[in-house]
């Protein structure tokens, strides 16, 4: 009895292993199926590819023009400046100014790179103080699409400097906050207190030029709501150029 069981099962075991069997034309119509898809998979794979390529050289391209078309401008502003009588002249009397960069440089001319590099403004949203000469005012005029300057009063270079004052020594900056460090380093021009510097800042005399690289640029700071609302922050803060004494309103705006 056992032994017909053991027979039956392994009759059933036979049977499930058969592989049924399936024609030869259904192989080839997979096999040209599949051969089908995989060329189609490639195509869309290199098509794909060629809409990157054809983006990546129309961004490139499109830089390219904008920054061409930046550097124009700029050297024909710069022409133009020549010919005013009056665009090198100072706009009032006034000898202390104060520059904030505004703008993003990115493929503009040489001429304003170079011109911002010296002004030290290296960073959005900082500040110098500079001294009012025909040598600075045409320095200010080639960058004035991309900063904003005006002429600070006391106040502003006292709260600015007490606030945010920053001295810079062999490329290192530490607040001001030690008078014998100002000593140290301004003492051959009789500066040798923090009062000291903002008065000599305030009223430039034949030591700006020192005292001024003594002091590191200013890091201004940019309201939280700028990110999420920039038209209206850039609109708070108003446009770039020569905007006279009103610069003390953006420095307390700023500060």
């Amino acid at each position: 009895m056992s032994c017909n069981l053991s027979a039956g099962k392994m009759a059933e075991e036979e049977q499930r292993k058969k592989i049924p069997l399936v024609p030869e034309n259904l192989l080839k119509k997979r096999k040209a199926y599949q051969a089908l898809k995989a060329t189609q998979a490639k195509q869309a794979l290199l098509a794909k590819k060629e809409r990157k390529v054809k983006e990546i050289r129309f961004k490139r391209l499109e830089s390219f023009l904008h920054d061409s078309w930046r550097q124009r401008r700029d050297t024909v502003r710069v022409k133009r400046l020549k010919v005013k009588p009056r665009a090198l002249e100072a706009p009032d009397k006034h000898s202390l100014a104060f520059v904030v960069r505004f703008q993003r440089i990115n493929g503009v001319s040489l001429m304003v790179q170079r011109t911002i590099a010296r002004l030290r403004l290296k960073k959005l949203f900082s500040g110098v103080f500079v001294k009012v000469t025909p040598h600075t005012l045409k320095m200010l005029r080639v960058v004035e699409p991309y900063v904003t300057w005006g002429f600070p009063n006391l106040k502003s270079v006292r709260e600015l400097i007490l606030k945010r004052g920053q001295a810079e020594v062999k490329n290192k900056t530490f607040p001001l906050t030690d008078n014998t460090v100002i000593e140290e380093h301004l003492g051959k021009f009789g500066v040798i207190c923090l009062e000291d510097l903002i008065h000599e800042v305030a009223f430039p005399g034949k030591h700006f030029q020192a005292i001024s690289r003594f002091l590191h640029p200013f890091h201004l700071s940019v309201a939280r709501h700028a990110t999420k609302n920039r038209v209206g922050f850039i609109k708070e803060m108003g446009s770039p150029g020569y905007r006279g004494e009103r610069i003390n309103q953006l420095i307390r705006l700023l500060n």
